[in-house]
Order: structure tokens, then C-alpha cells, then sequence
């Protein structure tokens, strides 16, 4: 099967690429787009930085120590996209690899020699990803024998002692290699490094153990910390392991710590990481809106996270923080023309950010830029779009569930259906069978939509009049199943209220304290201001209804919002403190809100979700 995650057990089943097609449609326009333009930017630049040459043995080696993953991560959105350009990709990493699997453009020559910053068995991670979407997508060929003979490299090599890398990744990677080949010895090498970390395995450094979560073994951990990438992809990592072992101490551990860092140490968006100084969580309820990190990266991590939670437990709330985190975060991260990206993503932006022609060195939030030192993001990005399809829907014993609602068409096991909607801007979903068939169709109302409906249809009522027609029913946030056999024609009709609403923070968050943020259906809200636009910095609030308006830029079906709201104070301005009230008043103005994964895309702007409220 076509699919990212594949493991041989849990509650619910993926469906990969083979079983789900994106039609036009919110993900599937940015799906069209990442196979259509962004990969193509990506090699390109790849090519203009010099790290595809290091493969050819260019000098002087050019990019950071762990660039040899971007290649792989981009080989890998060419195998989950079909791209032509894949296998002259893959020749030029081969002719590297050396006799015995090792492959590194940056360590050949002085093998391991650095396991906290080296990242050596990060880059083969990477890499035997790329391998195991091209045996699922295409089968045996000459990344497929690279990745391979990497991975039994890392296997001879590592077996036996307490090394591990500082940066995790090749744990996730080697349990998929082992679902893909049946070869023990991955799983094995996969378990042994879940294991060593935290002994702990790796030296000190500044920023403490915690950084690269070797502070105490997984089993004892309360919640995840240190450098956010990191935790996730371990986390990934644990569970994989979990699931194929049988462990379910393993995966009760993880599980525990998802909760409690949803709970405390996660922004509106289904961000993560709060510091800069090294991409990492912050305390319980740290959660600062302007010096939120929230690394595109990161987000993309959560969402493989959160998913194979899904299928380990069937749990509807990691498929409602995936989707969060899809709208907000990896609709963020890339623009609206497929070739500038975010690395940091803030949830205020005091100071316009000065455009960029070139390579970002900074990383900072305010302004997506082409290309960054460390371009981690546009290549996991690539990846993620191309294998989307897979994050869609899954499978039970009995029919099929659809975690996320966006037009797709949907085939297992008998059952074919079509998916029509205009969500997120709208709330209405059409889920039309295509085909004569037996089993439970399953939607996910998501935890939002506390007054939904459903409707099922068949095929020989859809004409016929009240009481006759349809019967509409109330369904609760979690997933909604009608009962087949199925006509061809039949359809179920899902309507999810879409009505803006305030959201308020935890009091106990005291960077927001006396702040409301907007959401409309699965979408984040923020005000945005460009050129000669009203300043965010000496806004006000009134938490009255927000008034929806199609989008300004004539984008289809685009739902932007307004609010009522005063610039200005009416203090005295010699003092920033006072008794209550001193520092009220202010002009009255509408304040326009657009959907935070569009923000950005007009140019050098501030921008801010959480307002502070009257």
C-alpha cells in the first residue's frame, strides 16, 4: 500500500495513495501546487546552494552538516508525487555511497565522530524514508538499494553498544523499513535506540540533556520537552516501535505525555515550541504569542504524531488536533504561490519584516522567504503534500472513516465514495457513493461543531418530499457512521455549524491574559495590517458577534471576518500603569480578520491572533 505509515495493527487501518485521490478543493489545489511547483523550487535551489553537488563531490562542501537530508527529504516528495525527475536525483546520491552503505557528504572520512551534533543517522533516517516511499509507490530500483543498504550499514554498525544520534528520525524510519521488508533486524535496531536514549546515551551540552530528550529514558517521561522536532519525531518513532512489539506500556507513556502537552504547552494553532534560543517547549503554560517559535517542521512532526495515534487507539482527538494543525500550521507554512515558506510562526508581529529576494539567514517569523540556511521546512512540506492523500481517511473491520473533509474520492474494500465540500469555508459535506456496496461509512464531526447534522439519503428518496425525504439527525463532535448496504447514488449529508466564535485562553497562560482570539470552523482568525493600514499595536476589542465577508482578493469562496474594535488609548500617555479604566477609550474602528494561514501573503506586515478585549 502507497502510504507513509503502515503498521500491521490498531483500531483503525490507513489508506494510502492507491485508495485516496485529492479533487480540487482546499488540500487538493495545494497538493496540485507542491507536485506542479514547489518540488521543482526545491531542487532548484537545492542545486543553486550546492548541496546536490556535494553528492558529486564538489569542493568545497557546501550547507550545514545535516543537508544531505534535504535531498532525501525532497527524493521522498518525488516518490509519494510520481515525479520524472526522481531517478537522475537518486543516481547523483548513489555514486556517493560507499562500499560498505555509508552515505555522508559532510562525515565521510571521520565517521561518527559527533553523535550530539553530527546528525549522521538523522540523514540516513531521511534517506530510508525516501526509500520506502519508492518501494511503495514504484517498487525495487536504485534508491530503494541505496536506502537498504544504509539502513543494514546502521544495523552492522550499531547493533550492539548505547549510541545514538542527537537528532531522532532514524527510529521512524527503520520501523517502516521493517513493515516494507519484513526484516527483523530493522525493528530490532529501531527498539534498541527508543531505548538508549536517556541512559543516558549522549554528552551534556548548554542547553542541557532535555534538548534532545536523552534527560531520562521515554518510559519516565511526563511530557515532551527540549527541542520540539526532536521530541515529535521520537515520539513518532516510540510509537512505531510500540505498535509493532506489542508494547503498550510504550505507547500508554507517549500518550500520556501528547495529553499533557496539548493541554499546557500548545498555541491556538496546534503550534509547538515557545523558545527561539533552541527551538524548544517552554514550561507548562509558556505560550507566548510574539516569541512563539512553532517551526513549520515541528507542525508537520505533530501532524505524524497525532496520526498514528489515530490508528493505534482510534482516539478522535488526535485526528482533531491533525486537523488543526494542518489549517493553521502547514497551510501556513508554504504561500499562496507554492515558493516561499515560513520557519518560525509566531502568533504576533510587531515590526514589518524586510523582504527577501534571497536566503533567509534569520529563520524569524514575519515574512516567508524562497529559501533559508537551514531549509528544512520547504522540503518537509514537499513531502507532506505529496503524501497527504494518506493522512485522509482510514479503514475499520467494517467500512470506512474519513478523519479529514476535503473533496477526495475514497475506494476500499467494495466501498467507493465521493467527497464534495467547500470546507472550510463552508460547512456542508456530501459524501456520495459510487458504487453498489456493504459496510459503515464514518465521518469525523470535528470537537468544534457542537450542533451538527446528518442526513442519510438514499438514492430512491432524494426526490421525494417531507415526511417521506430524509431524516435529519444531531450528531455529537467524534465520528458519525451510517450503516450500508449502499446504492449507487446514495449519499450522506453532513452540516457543521460555521459560525464565528471568540475563543479565550487559560487564565493560567499569562502572556494572553485578557486577550480572545477569533476561530471559524477548523480556522485560526488574525488581524493583519500592511502598508498604510491601521497599527495592531494600540488595538482594542469588543467581544460583540464577528460579521463575515468574502475574502477582499476575490479568492473562491475565501471567508474573512470583521470585528468592532478602538486604536488607540485614552490614558494619560506619560505612563503605562494606573488604576483600572485609566487607559481606556480609543477611536472606534472594524477591524478585519483573515484566516492566519493566509496572512502574509500581501506583503511585510504585523499581524496578531490574540487581541486584547474591552
Amino acid at each position: 500500500m502507497a502510504n507513509p505509515v503502515l503498521p500491521s495493527s490498531g483500531v483503525l487501518s490507513p489508506l494510502g495513495l492507491d485508495s485516496v485521490r485529492l479533487l480540487p478543493g482546499f488540500w487538493g489545489d495545494r497538493a496540485a501546487l507542491n507536485r506542479e511547483v514547489t518540488i521543482a523550487h526545491c531542487q532548484e535551489w537545492e542545486e543553486r546552494e550546492g548541496w546536490i553537488g556535494n553528492f558529486r563531490g564538489e569542493r568545497p562542501r557546501r550547507g550545514r552538516e545535516f543537508s544531505d537530508s534535504e535531498i532525501y527529504k525532497l527524493l521522498e516528495a518525488m516518490a509519494w508525487a510520481d515525479h520524472p525527475g526522481l531517478p537522475a536525483l537518486a543516481q547523483t546520491v548513489a555514486q556517493a555511497q560507499e562500499g560498505d552503505g555509508y552515505l555522508n557528504t559532510r562525515w565521510s572520512g571521520s565517521r561518527y565522530t559527533d553523535f550530539e551534533w553530527g546528525h549522521e543517522l538523522y540523514c540516513y533516517g531521511h534517506l530510508i524514508q525516501a526509500g520506502v516511499a519508492r518501494l511503495r509507490m514504484h517498487g525495487e530500483d536504485q534508491l530503494t538499494r541505496v536506502a537498504v543498504r544504509a539502513a543494514d550499514h546502521v544495523c552492522r554498525r550499531f547493533m550492539e553498544g548505547t549510541e545514538t544520534c542527537g537528532h531522532p528520525v532514524i527510529e521512524m524510519a527503520l520501523v517502516e523499513l521493517y513493515r516494507v521488508t519484513g526484516a527483523e533486524r530493522y525493528l530490532e535496531m529501531a527498539r534498541r535506540f527508543v531505548e538508549r536514549r536517556g541512559l543516558p546515551a549522549l554528552a551534556d551540552i548548554p542547553f542541557g540533556r532535555a534538548y534532545y530528550q536523552d534527560d531520562q529514558p521515554v518510559r519516565q517521561a511526563q511530557v515532551f520537552r527540549g527541542h520540539v522536532v526532536r521530541a515529535l519525531y521520537l515520539a513518532s518513532g516510540v510509537v512505531d516501535v510500540a505498535v509493532e512489539t506489542g508494547d503498550q506500556e510504550l505507547l500508554k507513556a507517549v500518550e500520556f505525555q501528547w495529553e499533557r502537552t496539548v493541554a499546557r504547552r500548545t498555541h491556538l494553532t496546534g503550534g509547538m515550541g515557545s523558545r527561539h534560543a533552541d527551538e524548544s517547549y517552554g514550561e507548562d503554560w509558556e505560550l507566548p504569542p510574539d516569541r512563539a517559535y512553532n517551526e513549520t517542521c515541528a507542525s508537520i512532526a505533530s501532524i505524524m504524531l497525532a496520526h498514528r495515534l489515530l490508528l493505534a487507539t482510534g482516539d478522535v482527538r488526535y485526528a482533531d488536533l491533525a486537523e488543526r494543525t494542518l489549517y493553521n500550521m502547514l497551510a501556513t507554512g508554504v504561500a499562496l504561490d507554492g515558493r516561499s515558506f515560513f520557519y518560525a510562526n509566531p502568533l504576533q508581529v510587531r515590526v514589518p519584516a524586510v523582504p527577501l529576494e534571497g536566503v533567509n539567514h534569520a529563520a524569524e517569523g514575519g515574512l516567508r522567504s524562497p529559501w533559508f540556511d537551514v531549509s528544512c521546512c520547504p522540503n518537509n512540506i514537499a513531502r507532506t503534500l505529496a503524501s497527504l492523500p494518506a493522512y485522509v481517511a482510514g479503514a475499520a473491520r467494517d467500512g470506512i472513516v474519513i478523519h479529514h473533509l476535503t473533496p477526495s474520492e475514497i475506494r476500499h474494500d467494495g466501498l467507493a465514495v465521493r467527497v464534495e465540500t467547500g470546507y472550510p469555508w463552508t460547512g456542508s459535506v456530501s459524501v456520495r457513493v459510487l458504487e453498489d456496496g456493504q459496510g459503515r461509512i464514518g465521518l469525523r464531526v470535528p470537537a468544534w461543531a457542537t450542533d451538527a447534522t446528518l442526513a442519510h439519503v438514499p438514492v430512491s428518496s432524494q426526490d421525494a418530499p417531507l415526511p417521506d425525504g430524509p431524516v435529519v439527525r444531531p450528531v455529537n463532535p467524534g465520528y458519525a457512521y451510517v450503516e450500508g448496504p449502499w446504492r449507487a447514488g446514495d449519499e450522506i449529508r453532513l452540516e457543521l455549524p460555521m459560525r464565528p466564535r471568540w475563543t479565550f485562553p487559560d487564565r493560567r497562560i499569562d502572556a494572553l491574559r485578557g486577550s480572545a482570539a477569533v476561530e471559524r470552523g477548523p480556522l485560526v482568525y488574525c488581524a493583519e495590517s500592511v502598508a498604510d493600514e491601521p497599527p495592531l499595536g494600540d488595538l482594542t476589542a469588543r467581544v460583540d458577534p464577528p460579521v463575515e465577508h468574502p475574502a477582499g482578493d476575490g479568492a473562491d469562496g475565501v471567508v474573512e471576518l470583521e470585528v468592532a474594535a478602538s486604536i488607540g488609548s485614552g490614558g494619560n500617555g506619560g505612563w503605562p500603569y494606573g488604576p483600572a479604566g485609566a487607559h481606556g477609550g480609543g477611536a472606534d474602528v472594524r477591524l478585519r480578520l483573515v484566516p492566519y494561514h493566509r496572512w502574509g501573503n500581501r506583503g511585510p506586515a504585523t499581524m496578531r491572533v490574540w487581541l486584547p478585549t474591552i
